[in-house]
């Protein structure tokens, strides 16, 4: 089984695919890993904008850009 990619508290970008209904698209917060299938990690994701946790594909994550602080 591979690790996750992202970890607990990491903020990711979320891309639905084509059949995800109205799921917006944006920047959530891992709120926990989970185990899923095993060519696929799951996460449970927080969306920062409105609050909603969903439970979304390592596949369907992209690293959110960090930018150094001054």
């Amino acid at each position: 089984m591979s690790p996750h990619r992202y970890a607990v508290g990491q903020n990711v970008e979320f891309v639905p695919r084509r059949f995800d209904g109205n799921v917006p698209r944006g920047t959530y917060t891992v709120v926990r890993q989970l185990p899923g299938p095993p060519n696929d990690r799951e996460y449970r994701v927080k969306h920062l904008q409105d609050g909603h946790e969903r439970i979304v594909l390592e596949s369907q994550l992209r690293s959110y850009p960090s930018f150094p602080r001054s």
